[in-house]
Parts: C-alpha cells; sequence; structure tokens
C-alpha cells in the first residue's frame, strides 16, 4: 500500500447490480482494488476515512443542462465575467455530486433577444479555459444544442464542431405546431408568458417560426446528423413525440432520445436501442412542466434509462432515490445507473460511471436523512473536490 493512497472504507458500495458493505482503495485518480466486509474500528490502515455505512455511488454524470448560462446572465440584460459564471457553475455541479457535465450551449435560439446568440463562444472559451488551467472541480465536456430551424444554426455549428470538448450534439427544433409544442395553443401561453408578446407579435412571430421551420429544418438536421457521423460524435434528438419521429431519428445515427414527450416516442427509442432520457425534475414535481408524459410512467414501463438535471442541478441525485420508491420502481443499483453507467455508456465514455477497478476514481458519498440523499463528499479522478 503506497502513503499516496486514499482508502474509504465502512461504504456501502453501490455496484452493477448489487450493493455491499466494503472498502475501496484509490491510487493516482483510478480504483485500485474493492473488498467487501466491514473494517475493524479504529481501521488498521492508516488515514483511512470511516464512510460510517453511508452509501458510495458512482460519481454523476449529467448530459444536458443549461445551468451554466444562468452564471452567464443571472438577470435580464446583466452578462457576468466569463471566468468566474463558469466557475460559480463547476462549484454547483461538484456539490450536486455531478463529476462529468456535459454543458449545453444552445445554437441559433428562436428568440433574437436571447443572451445565448451572443454568449456562444464566450461559454464555450470559458469551459475550455477552466478545464485546461485545472481550475475545474469536475470534467466539463460541451453539447451543442442545435436548433435545426433556424437560418445560422448549420454555420455556428461548424465554427464549434472542431472544439476539443465537444462530444454531444442534439438536434431540436422548436417551432410551433409541433414535438414539445404539438398545441399551438400551448405554444402560445408559454411564449406569451416567457417573452411577453401581445396577440399580434405573437402570430406575427409564430408565421415566421413555421416558415423558418419549414426552410431550413430538414437540410439543417440532416447536415449537422452527417458531420456528427463524420466526427464520432453521439447525437441526441429532442422532443420527439411519435413513432415517425423516432424512425427518422434511427436513421440519422441517433444514440440518445433526450426528453420523449409521448409513452409510444419513449417505447419505440428504448425497443431500437436508443437510450431515453427524461429530466430530473420531472421527477422530483411529479410531472412535467409543459404537459407531456410523466418520468415515472416510463419508469413503470421500465423504458426510462438516463436521468438529466435540465435546469436544477440538484435534482439529479434526488430524482434517482425517487424512483426507487415509485410503485414497480428501480432497485438503487440501476436507478444510480440512470445518472451514472447508462450516460457513460450513450456518450462513448468507457474510463467511468461505474465503481469497477480499473476505471475514474469519480465517486459519492451520500447519507440518507428522512429519506432525503446528502452529499457528503465528492471525488473527481481522485481527488476531493466537495
Amino acid at each position: 500500500m503506497s502513503s499516496q493512497d486514499q482508502i474509504l472504507t465502512n461504504a456501502r458500495l453501490v455496484l452493477d447490480d448489487e450493493v455491499v458493505l466494503g472498502s475501496l482503495v484509490i491510487r493516482d485518480g483510478k480504483i485500485l482494488s474493492i473488498a467487501e466486509g466491514a473494517t475493524p474500528l479504529p481501521s488498521p490502515l492508516p488515514g483511512a476515512i470511516d464512510c460510517e455505512g453511508d452509501l458510495l455511488i458512482p460519481g454523476l454524470i449529467e448530459l444536458h443542462t443549461d445551468n451554466m448560462e444562468k452564471y452567464f446572465q443571472p438577470r435580464p440584460k446583466v452578462s457576468w465575467p466569463a471566468r468566474s459564471a463558469a466557475l460559480a457553475h463547476d462549484a454547483q455541479m461538484a456539490a450536486s455530486g455531478i463529476t462529468t457535465v456535459f454543458d449545453a450551449v444552445s445554437i441559433g435560439d428562436v428568440d433574437d433577444q436571447s443572451m445565448r446568440h451572443d454568449a456562444l463562444h464566450k461559454m464555450v472559451e470559458a469551459l475550455s479555459e477552466i478545464n485546461r488551467s485545472g481550475m475545474a472541480r469536475v470534467d466539463h465536456r460541451l453539447h451543442l444544442r442545435c436548433e435545426v430551424c433556424h437560418p445560422d444554426t448549420l454555420a455556428r455549428f461548424e465554427s464549434l464542431a472542431d472544439t476539443p470538448e465537444l462530444g454531444l450534439v442534439s438536434l431540436m427544433d422548436h417551432s410551433p405546431g409541433q414535438r414539445q409544442f404539438a398545441s399551438l395553443e400551448a405554444y402560445r401561453i408559454y411564449y406569451k408568458g416567457k417573452h411577453g408578446f401581445d396577440d399580434a407579435s405573437l402570430e406575427d412571430f409564430i408565421v415566421r417560426q413555421q416558415a423558418f421551420s419549414a426552410q431550413y429544418s430538414s437540410a439543417n438536421r440532416k447536415a449537422i446528423a452527417e458531420a456528427c457521423r463524420s466526427r464520432g460524435l453521439a447525437l441526441a434528438s429532442h422532443d420527439d413525440a411519435t413513432v415517425e419521429h423516432v424512425v427518422e431519428s434511427l436513421e440519422y445515427g441517433t444514440r440518445i432520445a433526450e426528453f420523449p414527450t409521448t409513452r409510444e416516442a419513449a417505447s419505440a427509442s428504448h425497443q431500437h436501442g436508443m437510450a431515453v432520457m427524461m429530466g430530473a425534475p420531472n421527477v422530483v414535481r411529479g410531472g412535467s412542466h409543459s404537459g407531456n408524459i410523466a418520468a415515472s410512467e416510463l419508469v413503470t414501463l421500465g423504458v426510462l434509462d438516463i436521468l438529466s438535471s435540465d435546469y436544477y442541478p440538484a435534482a439529479l441525485l434526488d430524482a434517482v432515490f425517487r424512483i426507487t420508491q415509485l410503485p414497480d420502481g428501480y432497485d438503487l443499483p440501476r436507478a444510480v445507473a440512470c445518472a451514472s453507467r447508462n450516460p457513460a455508456a450513450a456518450a462513448g465514455l468507457e474510463d467511468r460511471g461505474r465503481i469497477a477497478v480499473g476505471l475514474r476514481a469519480d465517486l459519492v458519498r451520500v447519507r440518507e436523512v428522512d429519506g432525503h440523499p446528502l452529499v457528503q463528499r465528492v471525488w473527481s479522478a481522485g481527488k476531493q473536490v466537495h
């Protein structure tokens, strides 16, 4: 045993298919060994951390969160310095038990007044800076959310397609009358509330967005999917609502079905080998805020594969434990896999997502208090970051 080794003892280790009381050793940022059984107290191993029976789970892997945008624009028309914003976001990820995060930035926002347009490259550059300089607590990757109905989407995607941190691309179309907004009335309510349109302005906006979708969506979707295939980038669909949407996604080589809006789309995606992702806030709140399929229903059907914190980082760990409490819910190893092993596999990350010898020591110590999971400590590649 090296003096540089870290030893975690008396932990309930959440492995692939079981939870066992045991210990593990970390060396050079990886899991060196795992042993089952309790360790006598005081531990005969100097410097060992006694986890006191707390759970030890793999570090959570977040594939889709736009949480960083809140730090870049904390109030309307207020821009925050890029590096400070990125580091504040990074700290929240670590505190939430998320050790790998695919930060989602939007290309081609349908709102011309949004900060996303001007902040796009600033956010990407800030992520690269904190990652490569060693300032980041956790591992940041890039997720490009491509609004295929926007005229500038393809050119902006191409300007970022070779960014080293890029690992995931999703194809979205938030134009009115389809997918998330199949109901035009729901679209009107949402955009009136979000952007303050009056009736006449909103109708003009709807006509313009539908025209953009008809002109650009199909060509942009095809071109970006081909670029992802040639670069080996994971591709995700977004808000698929019908079996026809799923078939189209499969034709483009999609690996991940982000937030399918109906039972039919979710079931078809899962059946054809796409990993079905749902929002953790959907689980915590008990349903979709936009009236789509509830994630809990997909758990009951056994077709929920991945959880994403989406807009609320702390929801991810909370949702993992909540789906174990649902009627016909998942057991703890399967629930934890929805936020660790499964997203790692979907994104092609073979070095993390499980507690296993030789993998990255991305770990979260969790204590359950009154049925609520509390993060006690977090390790990213063996380094304690929270």
